[in-house]
C-alpha cells in the first residue's frame, strides 16, 4: 500500500519576562484549524534538513531567530492529528531572550502573539501535548544545564536569575544558598555596570561567561543544581 505521510516540524519557542515564562505562538491562516492558535511550524522540504526547516518556519510565521534550540520529541502515533492526511512532526524547543525580539506574522501565520505558560488556550493538532513535554524537558535541564542563561538578557540582575528558577520550577528556592552554588561555578561574573532601575540602591548587573563553561566542559566539569 502507498503510503500517503508528510514530515513536518513544530517548535516551542519559549521566552521569559517580568518573572513570567512565556510560549510563542501563532493564528493559521488557513485551513480548518484556522480559528484556532498554533505553535509556529510546518512541512519539511523534500531536499530540506529538519534543523533548516524549522528555522525557515520561525523565521517566516514570526520574524524570529534563535540561537538555542533543541530536537525534543517525534509526534506521529495519533494517525488523525491531522485531518488532512497523516503528519508525523518533529518537535523542536528553543530559548530566546523575548524583550530583543521582533515578532510579526508573515507567509501562512494570521497572527502571531506570546502567551504565559499558564494561559495556553486550547490549541490546533495536538500542540497542547507538546508544549507540555517541551515544559516537562526545560525543568529538567534547568538542574543540569545552564540553559536557563539563554532566556536572560546578556546582563542581568542576579535576582531575576533567582527569579527564573523559581518561576519555572514552580517551587521557592532558597536564595542564599542558591547564590552561593551558582557563584562557586565560577561562569557568572560581575559586569562592573549597575541596573537603571530607579528605586532603592543600584543593584550589580551580571553575565554568563559561555566561553569559559564550554572550556570548563572539556575538562569535565558538571552543572547541577539539586533542589529539596
Amino acid at each position: 500500500m502507498l503510503q500517503n505521510i508528510r514530515i513536518a516540524v513544530d517548535a516551542v519557542v519559549f521566552g521569559y519576562q517580568n518573572a513570567q515564562l512565556y510560549v510563542l505562538l501563532i493564528r493559521q491562516k488557513f485551513g480548518q484549524e484556522q480559528a484556532y492558535w498554533a505553535l509556529p511550524g510546518g512541512l519539511v522540504h523534500d531536499d530540506e534538513p529538519l534543523i533548516d526547516a524549522v528555522k525557515r518556519e520561525l523565521q517566516e510565521e514570526t520574524n524570529v531567530a534563535v540561537n538555542y534550540l533543541e530536537q525534543l520529541y517525534t509526534f506521529g502515533d495519533d494517525t488523525r492529528r491531522d485531518s488532512r492526511n497523516r503528519v508525523v512532526s518533529v518537535a523542536y524547543f528553543a530559548l530566546i531572550d523575548s524583550s530583543k525580539t521582533n515578532i510579526k506574522a508573515a507567509t501562512d501565520a494570521e497572527n502571531v502573539q506570546w502567551f504565559p505558560i499558564d494561559e495556553i488556550p486550547a490549541l490546533a493538532f495536538d500542540h497542547n501535548l507538546i508544549i507540555a513535554s517541551a515544559l516537562e524537558r526545560l525543568r529538567a535541564k534547568l538542574t543540569y544545564q545552564p540553559v536557563g542563561f539563554d532566556l536572560l538578557p546578556s546582563e542581568f540582575l542576579f535576582s531575576d536569575l533567582e527569579n527564573l528558577y523559581c518561576t519555572i520550577l514552580q517551587k521557592e528556592i532558597d536564595r542564599r544558598n542558591f547564590r552561593k552554588k551558582i557563584m562557586s561555578f565560577e561562569i557568572v561574573e560581575e559586569t562592573g555596570h549597575f541596573s537603571d532601575k530607579k528605586e532603592g540602591r543600584p543593584a550589580k548587573l551580571f553575565r554568563f561567561n559561555k566561553a569559559k563553561y564550554k572550556a570548563m566542559q572539556k575538562d569535565g566539569f558538571l552543572f547541577e543544581i539539586k533542589f529539596a
